[in-house]
């Protein structure tokens, strides 16, 4: 019985290139012909380039022992037309181009090879439905979170033209002078602490927030001040920046499968001890391995870590912040790995202030075996990965610690904290103790 078509192109050629190695000028984008009859060669058959229909005639001449004789003189010109003229000369020709009938199996060769196929993709059927997939469950809350990511923040950064400018010329401090070493040897960043800004002149608590969120989405629109600065020059800009970015993150908080099931107590003693760590963990997006800094669109809005030195902050908090940005970056995660991990983050039990530690903790591990099933999925032998991302988190609690301190110490200072607007005041100043 005749082989499928193509059954055997793959052995075929294994075996010729396994026994006799392509030259290093072949090139397998140049279009291969017929050594025949000048064809479209599909490959090597039977150890000569030709194409499938020499390949068979060869196959059926040799199967039949086959006997032809030239009505010419025996040199016929084969060509694509006239190639079924002149038996005798195709033939002739097949073996003076090098086929070779060593390289012909047997019927029972051939159904054997048909046999290992469909094993073989009976196999790979197997494998695929064992393979660990996510439930509906689970892909609708991934889905859930990269939505509510994408509504909550503006990859255009459009919005940063919004704060109250940012001012680079204040004085040099001794930590902006280390930070600009710390930049030139390729250690430095910024801390775009946030992705979305917002300040707001009006009374604006957490509180107010979160009952906004529930009722109109996200809406809101920031009023900047027009305060000036009155030696750390960067202060009003990026206050703004951060106060901007809380919002979102409780905009993002808010879609969570639970959290808004939780008391408005437990929401705002979740919201106010991680905001700054999410925020952390959204910065990630617009860091840039090359240059260790922040890029939040125009050069205007990119930021490093001299910029953030100008805020008040010192490398104590700079210099982790960096390293966590760099190790995050080198994860390489996927958008719904990142989205959960900040969910994640967001929903632990432990925070200050939490009271339904039993029903926090339920929605955090729900959202574990969530990234851990999609990791199962989606990164073949990344173990570690999950482990990885756990230690994250560990991370930004000794990020969150040295931010709160630095916060403490710039908020005693009025000339500074009147440059702070109400949310982060009310975030960042009442926190859970």
């Amino acid at each position: 019985a005749e082989p499928l078509k193509g059954i055997n192109t793959r052995w075929e050629e294994n075996i010729y290139f396994n026994i006799f190695p392509l030259p290093d000028e072949f090139d397998r984008n140049v279009p291969r012909i017929c050594g025949v009859c000048g064809d479209k060669a599909t490959g090597f058959h039977f150890n000569a380039m030709t194409c499938e229909g020499c390949k068979g005639f060869f196959r059926r001449s040799m199967k039949r022992k086959a006997s032809f004789t030239c009505p010419f003189n025996g040199s016929c010109t084969i060509t694509k037309d006239n190639r079924r003229h002149c038996q005798a000369c195709r033939l002739k020709r097949c073996l003076d181009i090098g086929m070779m009938k060593e390289f012909i199996l047997t019927d029972e060769e051939v159904q054997r090879k048909k046999e290992l196929i469909q094993r073989r993709k009976v196999e790979e059927a197997q494998r695929e439905v064992q393979k660990p997939q996510l439930s509906e469950e689970q892909r609708s809350i991934i889905d859930t979170l990269v939505d509510a990511h994408h509504k909550t923040y503006d990859d255009s950064y459009s919005d940063f033209s919004r704060f109250r400018p940012p001012v680079r010329e204040g004085p040099v401090t001794r930590s902006a002078s280390r930070a600009a070493s710390l930049h030139s040897l390729s250690d430095a960043s910024s801390n775009s602490f946030s992705h979305s800004p917002e300040s707001g002149d009006r009374k604006m608590n957490l509180s107010n927030m979160l009952m906004m969120y529930q009722e109109q989405g996200l809406n809101s629109s920031p009023d900047s001040k027009e305060d000036e600065g009155t030696g750390l020059s960067m202060l009003p800009h990026l206050a703004d920046l951060v106060s901007y970015s809380i919002q979102k993150v409780i905009g993002f908080a808010k879609t969570i499968p639970g959290f808004r099931e939780l008391t408005a107590e437990d929401q705002i003693a979740l919201l106010k001890s991680s905001a700054i760590e999410v925020i952390m963990l959204r910065s990630n997006q617009s860091f840039s391995l090359e240059d260790m800094s922040w890029s939040c669109g125009g050069p205007e809005f990119k930021y490093c870590v001299n910029d953030v030195t100008k805020a008040g902050h010192t490398l104590e908090l700079l210099e982790p912040l960096v390293k966590f940005q760099v190790g995050l970056k080198k994860l390489n995660l996927h958008e719904e790995e990142h989205v959960l991990l900040m969910a994640i983050c967001l929903l632990s039990p432990d925070r200050p202030g939490v009271q339904d530690h039993e029903r926090v903790e339920a929605l955090q591990d729900r959202l574990s075996e969530v990234l851990q099933a999609y990791i199962r999925a989606h990164h073949p032998g990344g173990c570690l990965l999950y482990a990885k991302m756990i230690q994250k988190l560990a991370d930004l609690r000794s990020l969150n610690e040295e931010h709160s301190k630095q916060y403490r110490s710039l908020s005693f200072q009025p000339e500074h904290s009147m440059q702070l607007t109400p949310l982060v005041l009310e975030v960042f100043g009442g926190q859970v103790t």
